[in-house]
């Protein structure tokens, strides 16, 4: 039996599939892989989606034909900010799935050796890194990608979001997972154009379309403005009154 502290220092990870045998086969192959800790396993998507509200599972093993609410469906409506492997037992919708860019997709009956190889591009998407120069007038950045290096001007990063030991940079269309921390990337970012509003997010000022009290909209999604961050943030806006 593995200790929590093995547990912990494994990639966590949960299981969504309304199918009884995928789920257990499924397991099988997280056990065996031996460097992940399945914290649960769902047959009923929407009980998931309770689970996803208060945890950050590393990877979801999620499958697409699902009753009450399908893969694709969860992909598009709850924005998962995770690495995210699907299983199927079709080819049909491949380009579907990595339209929402997902890790990988998985079609059953699954082998050990392409699960494997799934888990390894896990940790390929994670080893990203931001390349720049910390002097913070260069207008891009070349953020690695796997094997590839995407040039990506600053004007069209939207905001940083803090993911655990990770940030998810978030541009006008793709985001980035890099194994960095927010000071990492607060320290490469303009500073006259990216300011951080809370802990866990930084922002660029020109891309914000409304500020409300407490929140920020760039995009549909609403940013939270910590206290201790208000007043610095104000001070940066230019504000005609």
């Amino acid at each position: 039996m593995s200790t929590q502290n093995e547990d912990q220092s494994k990639i966590s990870c949960i299981i969504i599939d309304d199918d009884e045998m995928s789920r257990t086969s499924l397991t099988h192959l997280i056990e065996h892989a031996g460097n992940l800790n399945l914290l649960k396993s769902f047959s009923n998507p929407v009980e998931a989606v309770k689970f996803l509200q208060e945890h950050k599972p590393e990877i979801i093993f999620l499958d697409i034909e699902m009753p009450e609410m399908s893969g694709l469906e969860m992909l598009r409506d709850l924005s998962l900010k995770t690495n995210v492997i699907l299983i199927t037992s079709k080819t049909q919708y491949a380009y579907d799935a990595f339209e929402y860019n997902v890790v990988d997709y998985l079609l059953k009956p699954i082998t050990l050796s392409r699960f494997m190889k799934a888990i390894k591009r896990v940790k390929t998407s994670a080893d990203n890194i931001m390349v720049g120069s910390s002097n913070n007038d260069q207008d891009y950045f070349f953020i690695k990608k796997g094997p590839i290096l995407d040039k990506v001007p600053v004007k069209d990063i939207l905001w940083i979001e803090a993911l655990g030991d990770y940030v998810t940079v978030h541009t006008l269309d793709k985001k980035y997972i890099l194994h960095l921390t927010m000071k990492n990337v607060e320290n490469k970012l303009p500073p006259k154009t990216f300011v951080r509003v809370h802990r866990s997010f930084i922002v660029h000022i020109n891309n914000i379309k409304v500020i409300e009290d407490t929140s920020i909209y760039i995009t549909n999604v609403p940013i939270p403005i910590g206290a201790m961050y208000k007043e610095s943030f104000v001070n940066k806006l230019n504000l005609l009154a």
